[in-house]
C-alpha cells in the first residue's frame, strides 16, 4: 500500500514540476525551485510597495552604499511567477548605479526569462513597477530612515 501512495505521490510532484516548468521557463522553473533574494533585508536604504491588477502585491528593498545598490531582495504575496519576477528583479538591481534602476522594465524582466506565456506576463511588470517605485523614493529623498533597524 505504501508503495502505491508514494508512486502516486512521485507522479503527482512530477505533473506539478512539469507545468510549473511549461509556465515558468526552465530559467524561472530552476528560480521557483531554487528562490534567491527572498525576504525582507535587514538595514535597507529604500522599500518600495507596489500592488498588481491582478491583486499580487510586491515590496522591493535595496540597500545603496554611494548610490549603487549594494544588496537587494524581494517579497510578495503572489503566485509562482511574481515569485520568479521579483528575484529576477532584485538579481537585475544588484550592482547597479540609482540611475540604471530605470533599466529595469517588465519586457526586460521578460527577456531575462524567456518565454513566458501571456498570462502571467503581468508579473514581470509588476516586479519592475516595485523596482520604479524604490527608486522614485530614493530619488525624492523621501525614504528617510525607514530601513534603520
Amino acid at each position: 500500500m505504501a508503495d502505491k501512495l508514494d508512486k502516486f505521490l512521485d507522479d503527482l510532484q512530477e505533473k506539478v514540476f512539469d507545468e510549473a516548468r511549461g509556465v515558468l521557463g526552465d530559467k524561472g522553473f530552476d528560480r521557483w525551485q531554487n528562490p534567491r533574494y527572498r525576504g525582507r533585508l535587514p538595514n535597507y536604504t529604500v522599500h518600495g510597495h507596489a500592488l498588481g491588477d491582478c491583486g499580487d502585491s510586491m515590496d522591493i528593498y535595496l540597500r545603496f552604499d554611494k548610490d549603487r545598490v549594494a544588496e537587494a531582495s524581494y517579497m510578495t504575496d503572489g503566485c509562482g511567477s511574481s515569485q520568479v519576477c521579483g528575484s529576477f528583479a532584485a538579481e537585475m538591481s544588484t550592482g547597479r548605479r540609482a540611475e540604471e534602476l530605470a533599466d529595469i522594465t517588465g519586457e526586460v524582466i521578460l527577456e531575462k526569462l524567456g518565454d513566458v506565456p501571456e498570462d502571467d506576463q503581468h508579473c514581470a511588470f509588476l516586479a519592475a513597477g516595485t523596482v520604479q517605485e524604490a527608486l522614485r523614493i530614493y530619488m525624492t529623498g523621501a525614504a528617510g530612515d525607514e530601513g534603520k533597524e
